[in-house]
């Protein structure tokens, strides 16, 4: 399989780069099970993407990329990637040829984010080695709004290179159906959240563990802060459901803004409405923050090692995919 061939890796699974949940331990985890980790570094000071590639090597030997948002800054912690020569860079929340044209020159192998499938043509001419079809399941940042089940045979048909299906996938059914609809490999996040490395707050990850698939919610700029005009997807909370009785209202009038709800880690404030991953140490109100989540999440009910998911979800696609008997 060529995609198996272009990540050198022995299982065609990816960890989805979810900020602030997955440190370190978590794509490490997922690398030295024989799939792809992707470690999120953007918005990062460049000297602090290198030290992120340099704990990340401490823990694995295998193939990694690292994450960079094309709507922020993002050259400085590029030219890092190829200094340190990572072996690849995902490439999301944007559409620059020119950036996938400087990862390619610089060596690396380019993974491309798209949302449908002239998007995807663009990125493969630009040079993409590997184009990841999000679809509107996905939890967190969603870029598109084709579903996962649409976009992804409109992506293969488009394009001449491996392409990764994501959103909504969270078990070894969801990625034997994302093969038959041609998918070289699945971009798994939300069933991962519910991995003992995830760095995630106790009350966001009994959400997930408790969630059914109606739970979450699309938004396009309810969890703003930090981030504008960026659609999302996350568990709906006490915040969603007062800024849905006073109307859906747009930023600047929408019920307690500016309000503080909670403290990160380091003592900054975090208020409703932010952007943010809830961490293990964040204090305050964490239920009424940004629960990222995709649908999927229904059949995320176990804590398990990242190691042990990639695994299951692997095992039971291959035995559907080679044994599966026809019901036709």
């Amino acid at each position: 399989m060529r995609l198996l061939e272009i990540l050198q890796i022995r299982k065609p699974i990816l960890s989805a780069p979810m900020a602030g949940a997955a440190g370190p331990e978590l794509v490490a985890a997922v690398c030295n099970a024989g799939g792809y980790g992707v470690i999120p570094l953007w918005g990062r000071p460049k000297e602090q993407v290198g030290t992120g590639i340099d704990e990340l090597r401490a823990l694995t030997d295998r193939n990694f990329a690292v994450n960079l948002n094309l709507s922020f800054p993002y050259e400085d912690q590029l030219d890092m990637c190829i200094a340190k020569g990572v072996h690849g860079v995902s490439l999301f929340w944007g559409m620059e040829p020119s950036a996938i044209a400087r990862a390619k020159a610089g060596g690396l192998t380019v993974l491309m984010s798209v949302g449908n499938a002239q998007e995807a043509r663009t990125a493969a001419e630009a040079g993409a080695d590997v184009i990841v079809a999000q679809g509107w399941e996905a939890g967190g940042h969603v870029w598109g709004q084709v579903s996962t089940m649409a976009l992804v045979p409109a992506v293969v048909d488009a394009v001449n290179v491996p392409v990764v299906a994501a959103g909504g996938i969270a078990d070894g059914r969801g990625m034997a159906a994302a093969m038959m609809l041609g998918a070289s490999g699945v971009w798994i996040g939300t069933r991962l959240l519910a991995s003992s490395e995830a760095t995630i707050h106790e009350v966001y990850r009994n959400r997930i563990l408790q969630a059914s698939e109606a739970d979450t919610q699309w938004a396009h700029d309810l969890y703003d802060v930090g981030w504008p005009d960026a659609p999302h997807r996350a568990l709906s909370n006490s915040t969603s459901r007062s800024w849905e009785d006073f109307g859906c209202s747009g930023p600047g009038n929408r019920p307690n803004e500016k309000e503080q709800i909670g403290l990160r880690p380091n003592g900054d404030p975090v208020v409703r409405y932010q952007s943010y991953t809830p961490l293990p140490e964040t204090a305050g109100d964490v239920e009424a923050m940004s629960l990222w989540s995709g649908q999927g999440v229904s059949l995320v009910r176990e804590v398990m090692p990242a190691a042990d998911i990639v695994e299951e979800v692997y095992q039971v696609a291959k035995k559907l995919l080679q044994g599966g008997n026809s019901v036709l």
